[in-house]
């Protein structure tokens, strides 16, 4: 799955993260997440940094230092309008299969350079062909995504 990134859907103000298949149908998987972790996500692909890290700037170092790595980060269930994902680290020989949220997931995959997946199950169900030969709608996702990054605070989630 390729990232195309996080945009803010209007009227509700809700913000949802865009996957879409590297080939075949190049179908969209949009998932709604928090506002936090799309800040998350968005910071990590405009590579800001912020004054204090984040709880998924924070969590790089801890995997590395525990000698694991993320090989891969895989979007596997969509349970009443709730999708699930999995962390697959691996340390040594092993491979160790963490739950997780997709937007925590995507969050620790773009930091980390980590491929994403989507279970062909959950793009079957919740996946969106992709309107083809129109430019403009890749331009209009970018420009509310940069309107979403140029807006945004750390400030805005900390409790």
């Amino acid at each position: 799955m390729e990232l195309l990134g996080v945009r803010v859907e209007l009227p509700a103000n809700t913000p949802i993260l865009l996957l879409q298949e590297s080939s075949g149908a190049k179908r969209v998987l949009p998932i709604y997440i928090g506002g936090p972790e799309a800040a998350a996500i968005a910071y990590a692909l405009e590579g800001v940094e912020s004054p204090r890290p984040l709880t998924h700037d924070l969590l790089k170092p801890i995997v590395t230092e525990l000698g694991a790595t993320l090989v891969r980060v895989t979007v596997t269930e969509l349970v009443e309008h709730t999708f699930y994902a999995e962390l697959d680290f691996q340390v040594g020989d092993r491979h160790h299969i963490v739950s997780s949220r997709p937007s925590d997931a995507i969050a620790l995959a773009v930091r980390t350079g980590t491929p994403i997946f989507a279970a062909e199950k959950v793009l079957d169900e919740a996946g969106q062909v992709a309107a083809t030969g129109d430019d403009e709608g890749e331009d209009e996702i970018l420009e509310e995504f940069r309107d979403f990054i140029e807006h945004v605070n750390p400030d805005d989630f900390a409790s």
